[in-house]
């Protein structure tokens, strides 16, 4: 997919005098300069530019004229277009409107999905569905991001095509709960053809996944770092054996060291034949008790982290 940005430019040294009347039943052609006025803008580059005031000569009435690029509105053409194209590249309002206040350029969301709308009708047919119309995967890969804005954290869904790494959408989310997930998914995994959805293990994906009748992966790389981390977390617990809860299922703290390191290499080789190793693992930690008033005990955890590996 390849794309062509041209976006409108703002000049402010280019004011072209009136050659008519604005305003409605006047037909007058000639103009009188009154004065230059400075106007605040809402762009990228320019915090204000310069209007020309005239007078028609007919009706006497006076009006402003603006550089290429600038309207009545205080919001220029180049952010505008800026807006509709983060909107075609995938943004939904919401995001975009954060995109743009990153730049430095606020626009608020119900404005950005006006300049959409009024582009729309400008444009018929225009969707920015049609960004990745031709875009097929089996593979939609999901993922859900935090960023920080003005002190305030924001959830961020990111699509990807899984065969090829390329972005489809990048959108601001309400929540990361299944409803929502499912709402943000749904319709992309249509408009792609994707057989697979591909996430990291939590709950909701698994949730989307079942409700929009496609198959479930769970990410490598989301797996790999998770088990990397709560192997480090575990091997601390597991050397000093503080709950005793390993010498009351008859294994040593040797032996739980072991099978975490190779746990950690189980998980990289993805081997298929390693699932009966997986499986051996599980069953020694099987006799360990469930949380009880005394919370969950390190040999549960291992019972618990080997069954899910195994699963996976």
């Amino acid at each position: 997919m390849r794309l062509h940005l041209i976006l409108p430019r703002v000049e402010p040294d280019e004011i072209k005098p009136p050659s008519e009347c604005p305003y409605e039943g006047c037909d007058g052609t000639h103009f009188q300069f009154i004065q230059a006025v400075e106007k605040p803008l809402r762009d990228t580059k320019y915090p204000q530019v310069e209007a020309h005031r005239y007078q028609c000569l007919r009706c006497f009435r006076t009006h402003r004229v603006y550089p290429k690029g600038v309207s009545q509105d205080h919001i220029s053409q180049r952010v505008k277009g800026l807006s509709i194209l983060l909107y075609l590249l995938g943004l939904s309002y919401g995001a975009v409107s954060l995109a743009l206040d990153a730049l430095g350029v606020y626009m608020c969301k119900s404005r950005v999905y006006d300049t959409v709308q009024k582009a729309t009708e400008r444009v018929p047919g225009m969707k920015r569905d049609q960004v990745f119309e031709r875009v097929r995967t089996p593979a939609l890969g999901g993922d859900v991001t935090l960023v920080k804005v003005k002190g305030e954290w924001y959830p961020l869904g990111v699509t990807v095509d899984d065969t090829t790494g390329l972005v489809l959408t990048v959108d601001g989310l309400s929540g990361e709960d299944a409803a929502t997930l499912e709402e943000w998914m749904a319709p992309i995994a249509e408009a792609v053809g994707a057989e697979i959805l591909v996430t990291d293990d939590a709950d909701a994906f698994k949730m989307v996944a079942d409700n929009v009748g496609r198959d479930h992966q769970v990410c490598k790389s989301h797996v790999k770092r998770n088990t990397e981390s709560l192997i480090e977390n575990l091997q601390s617990a597991v050397e000093t054996e503080a709950d005793g809860s390993l010498a009351a299922i008859g294994v040593t703290p040797e032996q739980a060291q072991v099978d975490l390191r190779r746990l950690g290499e189980l998980i990289i080789r993805r081997k298929p034949q390693d699932v009966d190793e997986l499986q051996t693992m599980h069953y020694r930690y099987l006799a360990a008790s469930p949380p009880g008033a005394g919370g969950v005990t390190t040999a549960y955890r291992l019972r618990l982290l080997f069954l899910d590996r195994w699963n996976l």
